[in-house]
């Protein structure tokens, strides 16, 4: 009963309009034994993500994105009880009509980070950072070989040097102007990326938006949404961190870092940011401090510098 989304243009149309997804949901929770509860879709996220009742989750993936669901059901197998923070209990996976997938797991408790924020007293927000990195270091720590099979890309540096080839053509695309767009070949010339370090399991998108907290203590509850995870090396994983945790501030990305155990170069992670599969500068520009200078040197000490 769920539309047939098969093409951007049909995602565009359906996954939005929940009035056209609800009776194929409303069927599914009924299958999954839910018929009792009204499915209450989450505002937020790309793919249509429901609230079963204050202990469950139901995540669709339509059949163009089968490969996200398998990455999610994957990876929230393989890290139940492996990280200090929790992360969603996988229920069940499986298939459902017109090739769509869902992931049912547990609902974790407390409140998004990036809607608490701006009540957190500044020492909790400390402590929230530290907890940001003793997580990650612990992420990266694990072997992420069980994930082979499921998590690209197949070979990292090839991925990278392709999305460096795209990197100037992806920021036009998105209306960088053009001082700017110059300076990001010389300045991704001048940047060697780590080729030494082993590849680690990798959420992409550590953000205030994919944490969890407690109203009550501010302590972290929760890590969701993995569908983006890769293999690959680990300061790409600080890309978000930077841009959408610490957001530009460099006494948070700093206690990140130092709890994590390891400080990367601001020049490396901008490096990464232009590298990254969702990249997108101006928009960037629109949340985060504007730098002093008009260079690429002078943005990555505005947006990953730390204390």
């Amino acid at each position: 009963m769920l539309p047939v989304v098969d093409t951007d243009e049909q995602w565009d149309t359906v996954v939005p309009d929940d009035e056209a997804l609800r009776p194929g949901v409303e069927d599914l929770c009924a299958r999954l034994g839910f018929a009792d509860v009204r499915p209450v879709r989450y505002p937020d996220g790309s793919e249509p993500v429901y609230a079963l009742g204050d202990r469950h989750v139901l995540k669709l993936f339509p059949r163009m994105w089968v490969e996200d669901a398998l990455t999610e059901h994957r990876v929230l197998e393989y890290l139940q009880g492996r990280l200090p923070i929790p992360v969603p209990e996988l229920v069940e996976f499986g298939e459902y009509e017109n090739g769509w997938r869902y992931v049912l797991m547990s609902q974790l408790p407390g409140e998004g980070l990036a809607k608490a924020w701006p009540r957190i007293p500044e020492g909790d927000r400390d402590r929230i950072a530290t907890e940001v990195g003793e997580a990650l270091a612990v992420l990266h720590s694990l072997d992420p070989a069980p994930l082979t099979d499921v998590l690209g890309p197949e070979n990292w540096d090839t991925a990278l040097a392709e999305r460096r080839a795209r990197a100037v053509g992806r920021q036009r695309e998105r209306n960088l102007p053009e001082q700017w767009l110059e300076q990001i070949p010389d300045f991704l010339d001048s940047v060697p990326l780590a080729t030494d370090r082993p590849r680690s399991l990798l959420h992409t998108e550590v953000m205030r938006q994919h944490l969890i907290v407690d109203p009550d203590d501010w302590r972290l509850t929760g890590l969701i949404d993995f569908e983006p995870a890769m293999i690959g090396d680990r300061a790409y994983d600080f890309v978000g961190v930077g841009l959408y945790v610490s957001c530009g501030d460099p006494r948070l990305l700093g206690r990140v870092m130092k709890a994590y155990g390891h400080a990367f170069d601001p020049r490396e992670l901008l490096s990464h940011t232009l590298l990254h599969v969702y990249s997108n500068l101006p928009r960037y520009f629109e949340d985060l401090p504007e730098p002093p200078r008009p260079t690429l040197d002078s943005l990555a000490e505005a947006w990953f510098g730390t204390e």
